[in-house]
């Protein structure tokens, strides 16, 4: 047995897809990972976003692949993961880290654009663990799954109500799958993360410097959180040592709360 193996925080050797894999989160998500022996597949709509990250991932002697998805696709989502099975023979953790989000008061927002916001966020989050739960179960090795929700998720968004209303259901869903899948050894978790500071996410919530530094201050910590504050917890969520965790959702927001008490 390797020295690698007796830890239980390893995660060497999990074949792991992370979805929206390519920047911001994603790429720091799946660049952990492969740091520590995991063979990953990153995901995402454009190839543009995934080419630079497996190359960086490659260049550090990692193991990666790419494949382009549109996970508001179930099939698209099953070929991701048989895609996934032939570049590295199994399947072990799943990270459902895809989102987006349009900035819009409810009264402006029409019923494309919610539906949209809302079939990436939740449909393909479902479509997905669905893929890789069929994938699991048929190893009958049980697996991981790691869905990244959001602060917006927990306490609303009054700027992008389609995306908190849609991570409020990604919440949700991660509790009834960890409860449906549990007897097949298949664990589900999800993570919460408050502002991070990606570029990405800069335009929609902290437009101007004085935004950012009002964001900054309302968190307990006085900081945003960094892509990495987000990547490690996945690593405790697909290793042996969260063995025993399931239907749970880590918060990983800087202490909002905190903030609030009296």
């Amino acid at each position: 047995m390797s020295p690698a193996s007796k830890d239980p925080f390893s995660v060497d050797g999990k074949v792991t897809i992370v979805t929206g894999g390519g920047t911001g989160i994603g790429a720091a998500i799946a660049e952990q990972f492969a740091l520590r022996g995991a063979p990953v597949l990153i995901a995402s709509r454009k190839a543009e976003h995934l080419e630079p990250t497996r190359d960086k991932i490659r260049s550090a002697g990692g193991k990666c692949e790419m494949l382009t998805c549109d996970v508001r696709d179930l099939q698209a989502c099953q070929t991701m993961v048989g895609e996934t099975v032939k570049h590295f023979g199994r399947l072990d953790v799943l990270v459902n880290n895809h989102g987006a989000g349009i900035a819009a008061p409810s009264l402006e927002l029409s019923p494309n654009a919610w539906r949209a916001v809302v079939a990436i966020n939740l449909d393909g989050v479902f479509f997905c663990a669905k893929a890789a739960a069929s994938r699991f179960m048929e190893q009958e090795t049980g697996g991981c799954i790691i869905n990244i929700s959001s602060i917006a998720g927990i306490s609303g968004s009054s700027t992008m109500p389609s995306y908190g209303a849609a991570k409020a259901g990604v919440v949700n869903l991660t509790k009834s799958l960890a409860a449906e899948w549990g007897a097949q050894g298949i664990r589900v978790n999800c993570i919460a993360p408050g502002p991070i500071d990606t570029e990405g996410a800069a335009p929609r919530v902290w437009p101007n410097e004085a935004v950012k530094q009002a964001v900054a201050r309302s968190r307990a910590l006085g900081r945003f959180g960094r892509v990495e504050e987000v990547a490690l917890p996945c690593l405790f969520l697909a290793s042996a040592a969260a063995a025993y965790v399931t239907g749970a959702t880590l918060v990983v927001d800087g202490g909002e709360s905190l903030r609030h008490g009296f």
